[in-house]
């Protein structure tokens, strides 16, 4: 991963749908391609639906209860929504980072085929005594 990272207000507006500088490109890569890329939507999709489920707790004139049930309720279809979309919005962040479109899709392929090579390598199965 980049030693550069966002700072915080930089981070929320990422998570948000804006750009960031082009010296943060390798981050938005290593962001969208890592080991946890799919937790990592979750959370930039999460920030997205706060503002929403702030008001929806806070203003909407009910009881309590129903304020909070609508807001779980919009939580779990926001992320049931955002799921659905996540490639494609991964997608787009690598390209708006300037990278061509199909490369975060590519590398995450290429990692998730590595990692089942090694999975299956004898050395990781039966341990390097077995071939003596």
């Amino acid at each position: 991963m980049s030693s550069q990272r966002p700072n915080p207000a930089q981070w929320v507006w990422y998570a948000l749908g804006g750009g960031l500088p082009r010296e943060l490109s390798p981050w938005v890569l290593a962001d969208t391609t890592g080991r946890t890329w799919i937790w990592r939507h979750l959370a930039r999709a999460v920030v997205q639906l706060l503002p929403l489920l702030v008001l929806c707790l806070v203003v909407v004139p009910v009881p309590f209860a129903y304020r909070a049930s609508a807001a779980a309720g919009g939580l779990l279809l926001g992320l049931l929504f955002s799921i659905a979309f996540m490639t494609e919005t991964i997608e787009h962040r690598a390209t708006k980072a300037g990278y061509p479109p199909g490369t975060a899709a590519r590398l995450r392929a290429e990692r998730s085929d590595r990692a089942r090579v090694e999975r299956s390598s004898p050395y990781r199965r039966d341990g390097a005594g077995s071939f003596d």
